[in-house]
């Protein structure tokens, strides 16, 4: 039986909360929730649920024996030196895991002491079908030779203290919103990236947001390009103005064989209710030989559509993590996946701000 100690419980640690609650063997022993409207929230989700005023003294509760961090990026770093000093539960731990490049030497001393499994949250790997596409792509493919990888979405949601308008806290916008993405490239890949060029900045969004006297620095859009040892290349496409659109992620992997490609609605919540229904997911396959493409719908259940706005991926995410916390399996998304998602968003950016292709063979820190 999991019980959960839950550090952050904004929205995303609330979605987390109702995934938890579908869950066999699981449930909710404490929560540490700094902010009054965020506490009251999760403590009407989960009226058992000990409510306490710091990470140790959720540690204290000894029916807790695994750890879920929900906080702003730029904590999840020192509530994980924290646990290890003080209690090293199995951890689940959401992304980015890290936000600064100076971070890293910490991060490779946790890696080598902690005892016990910490998985980093990337639910895009778990979505229905994105999870199809990845099974999929060698074989429909012949070999990934071409990733491209587009989000056209909503713009960043209120957080409390606002923390995500700054890049100090989240890491940049191709951190904090798209490690998912540059995790998904590395996977598809199998190997590790070489070199990363990009664009981006403010171009509608947050232009005249200003918080405390300071002005967000947070962007809106960018285009990547990410080359593999394999020779495989990738590209993200992050539009941030673009929520009328009828798919939020279109991933296309393409080989010498063909295409596969898959198409995922945004959360059923925004979707315009005179539209009727929301789009059911796509996995479209196109060979070369014979020419024509092959369309299958990915229906998600409507359970887990309900509890949260990753199709689903939030659940099945949590009972890889169940596995991995009982001992039945290790984790999927390690700590060493965690650093490359981060190490790959924090070049992007640079190479955005600078104009330079960044190489990362060159990189200096490691996980």
């Amino acid at each position: 039986m999991l019980r959960y100690g839950i550090i952050g419980c904004g929205m995303m640690g609330q979605e987390h909360l109702r995934n938890i609650a579908l869950l066999d063997q699981a449930s909710v022993a404490a929560i540490f929730e700094p902010d009054p409207g965020m506490r009251a929230a999760a403590a009407a989700l989960v009226p058992e649920a000990r409510m306490v005023g710091s990470v140790a003294e959720l540690l204290a509760v000894a029916e807790v024996n695994c750890l879920l961090i929900v906080s702003p990026n730029h904590l999840h770093l020192g509530q994980l030196e924290e646990i290890a000093r003080i209690r090293p539960l199995p951890v689940l731990c959401e992304k980015p895991l890290f936000t600064d490049p100076a971070d890293a030497p910490r991060l490779a001393a946790l890696r080598a002491a902690y005892p016990a499994p910490i998985w980093v949250a990337m639910e895009y790997r778990y979505m229905p079908p994105v999870a199809h596409l990845l099974r999929e792509a060698q074989a429909a493919t012949g070999g990934v030779k071409m990733l491209t990888i587009r989000e056209h979405r909503f713009p960043f949601l209120q957080k409390v203290g606002d923390w995500n308008r700054f890049n100090r806290n989240s890491g940049g916008t191709l951190v904090e919103k798209c490690c998912h993405f540059f995790d998904l490239m590395r996977l598809v890949a199998g190997c590790n990236p070489v070199r990363i060029m990009a664009s981006g900045g403010q171009a509608v969004n947050h232009l005249d947001e200003v918080y405390d006297g300071q002005r967000s620095d947070i962007w809106d859009h960018a285009y990547v390009i990410v080359d593999f040892e394999s020779g495989l290349r990738a590209m993200l496409e992050l539009c941030m103005f673009a929520e009328g659109s009828r798919y939020q992620e279109e991933i296309s992997a393409v080989g010498p064989k063909g295409k596969i490609e898959c198409l995922v609605p945004g959360p059923g919540r925004f979707w315009p209710a005179h539209l009727g229904a929301a789009p059911v997911p796509k996995v479209i396959v196109s060979p070369r030989d014979p020419a024509g493409p092959v369309e299958l719908e990915i229906p998600v259940d409507p359970a887990l559509l309900a509890a949260g706005d990753h199709n689903g991926s939030t659940f099945y995410q949590h009972q890889g993590f169940q596995r991995a916390a009982t001992g039945m399996q290790r984790p999927e998304v390690s700590l060493e996946d965690g650093w490359w998602a981060v190490t790959m968003g924090l070049a992007a950016q640079h190479s955005a701000a600078t104009g330079e292709a960044v190489d990362l063979r060159r990189v200096t820190y490691a996980p």
